[in-house]
């Protein structure tokens, strides 16, 4: 349902005049032009870093709330938007698939869209959505129930619709979509189902399908309607049929490098879970049993979603270490053109722009015991007595073999992104030190029923944290400092030029950190836990910061013993946004 308040164009004119549309030099620059955030990860290279300074370590001090936003209702959980902000107007999705519109001045709704969504609906993870997209005049965003919706950015009028994929096959939509070249680029979530992961590019303009590229092997792609290029080669790495339900979900959305005019995908796990399955549970010669591109990092041409490139970070996954992990661009501290990222697995890859070549891998989380190191090419040195055994003894009720491993399925960094610094060459990575028991269990695989064939309960590692951010120095692996936090750290982070780290907690704290020696120096309580992503634009003289809070995502509903740790904590669903007012800026 639609909500439309005719003061929108009011809202629209209160910064300035209203603007034409969002356009591909907006996208392209968006982190440049400080007046607005127009892209996921402030920047498509997603490095959420901001080269304002007006707020830094010495007056953050000041830094006061401006206005408060509630989603309102019954309908909360977990709420992980990013926002966006655009010619006067802030556009944030929340649970359930909605989005909002908000005078970024006033914190006053302009409308209001519901996806409403229908029965039967298989969300994994909560009922959460990680934000919307902009181009020209419209909203995009995906739902629930694997749509791709385009709403007009003035009204919230649907422009067009489109679906993704079956929901009642498992199929799910929760990330930010990617705008390259006037196409909306699109993954899809469900890989607990047994479904296929797939990068879908729509036209912005009228919502027509592009190209798809599947992402695991065997499986065809399309461009213009007709069939392209298949993924791999049929049956390399995936035994038998398996690769028809082989999983490899798209569910973190993709970022996209200009210098080198690719997108960058993650794949999620295999399915099922249960890598006994899938290669028989023995060391296999070669890439055999690899099940790519499964738990990969993958390059793909915007033009035609023709694969560039792939980097696997865990071959024969048998953990749920999903590949989907952001993949940020940077530069070097000796000019050369790198890709980062924080993988499920515990280990920090950097990969070559060029060709998604393997530069480097460490551990930033402390007890990684499924592989004892990452050899010269990239590849696990896997510590075989850690990994799930033969599912046989698990059956009527009985668990079989139970091992310990770490990190546990929910990773070392799971989805919450992490940020990269310009100023200080550091990546700031939201990371957690857990481990599970798991044991394999029988599966077959049945349409729109949970295909894991695994169980699982998680455990914290240490007494005195759960969370822990932490200051990685890329060319060395090297953690600069470390902070750590009793809950599970779930929510994004974003650096700025003026020093500051910013990310929130679970027990609902606002955080900015030092990002040289990793001191608190200022902090907000929101009223519930923050698993959102920040923001901060600058708007006549006075620099912003925003972030949701509200708690939920895949904590309380998968956390096992860690759960129980985080049950206290409440429910909630407001945008908060802070200013540094002009007359405390010198303070």
């Amino acid at each position: 349902m639609n909500r439309f308040i005719a003061t929108v164009v009011a809202g629209a004119m209160s910064v300035g005049m209203a603007h034409a549309g969002v356009t591909e030099d907006d996208l392209k620059n968006d982190q440049t032009i400080t007046d607005q955030v127009v892209t996921n990860g402030m920047g498509r290279h997603l490095q959420r870093y901001s080269p304002l300074d007006t707020l830094n370590k010495e007056n953050v001090q000041n830094l006061v709330p401006a206005w408060a936003f509630s989603f309102g209702g019954e309908k909360q959980r977990g709420q992980e938007a990013q926002p966006i902000v655009y010619d006067g107007i802030m556009y944030v999705t929340g649970s359930y698939s909605r989005v909002y519109a908000i005078d970024v001045m006033t914190g006053k709704e302009l409308w209001q869209y519901d996806a409403r969504l229908p029965e039967g609906i298989l969300p994994c993870c909560d009922v959460i959505n990680r934000g919307a997209a902009i181009y020209g005049d419209n909203i995009y965003f995906g739902t629930l129930d694997a749509r791709i919706v385009a709403l007009d950015r003035k009204t919230g009028d649907v422009v067009w619709r489109k679906k993704i994929a079956d929901y009642k096959a498992g199929y799910s939509y929760t990330a930010a979509p990617l705008i390259v070249d006037g196409k909306v680029i699109v993954g899809n979530s469900g890989g607990e189902f047994g479904i296929v992961g797939m990068v879908y590019a729509y036209d912005a303009n009228n919502g027509d399908l592009v190209w798809t590229r599947p992402m695991i092997e065997g499986h065809m792609g399309t461009y213009m309607g007709k069939e392209s290029t298949m993924t791999g080669e049929l049956n390399a790495t995936w035994p038998g049929d398996m690769w028809k339900t082989g999983g490899g979900a798209t569910w973190l959305g993709g970022s996209y490098d200009a210098d080198t005019d690719t997108l960058v995908f993650g794949a999620g796990n295999p399915a099922p879970w249960n890598s006994h399955l899938r290669n028989a549970g023995t060391p296999v010669e070669g890439n055999k049993g690899d099940n790519l591109y499964a738990a990969s990092r993958v390059g793909i041409d915007p033009e035609n979603g023709e694969i560039k490139w792939h980097f696997q970070t865990t071959p024969r996954e048998g953990w749920d270490y999903d590949g989907v992990n952001e993949v940020v661009a940077y530069t070097d501290r000796d000019g050369n053109k790198r890709f980062a990222t924080a993988d499920r697995n515990g280990f920090f890859y950097v990969l070559n722009r060029e060709d998604g070549a393997f530069v480097s891998a460490n551990p930033f989380v402390k007890d990684i015991s499924w592989a004892s190191g990452v050899d010269e090419t990239g590849r696990p040195i896997f510590v075989e007595e850690n990994r799930p055994g033969n599912p046989a003894a698990s059956s009527d009720g009985k668990k079989g073999e139970v091992i310990f491993a770490s990190p546990s399925f929910l990773g070392g960094k799971n989805w919450m992104p992490m940020a990269f610094s310009q100023k200080t060459g550091n990546f700031y990575v939201p990371s957690n030190e857990w481990g599970m028991d798991i044991w394999n269990e029988p599966i077959t695989y049945k349409k729109g029923a949970a295909y894991l064939g695994a169980g699982f309960t998680i455990k914290p590692n240490y007494e005195d944290h759960i969370g822990s951010l932490k200051a990685i120095d890329p060319d060395t692996g090297e953690w600069k400092w470390e902070y750590k936090n009793d809950a599970p750290l779930w929510g994004g982070v974003m650096t700025t030029a003026g020093g500051l780290v910013f990310f929130g907690t679970p027990e609902g704290e606002f955080i900015a950190l030092d990002d040289e020696t990793g001191e608190k120096l200022w902090s907000f309580q929101t009223g519930s836990g923050i698993v959102g992503q920040p923001i901060t634009w600058e708007m006549e003289g006075e620099q912003y910061v925003s972030i949701v809070s509200g708690w939920g995502g895949a904590v309380p509903l998968w956390g096992g013993e860690v759960a129980k740790k985080v049950n206290y904590l409440n429910q909630g669903g407001l945008v908060w946004t802070f200013k540094l007012p002009k007359q405390l800026a010198m303070k």
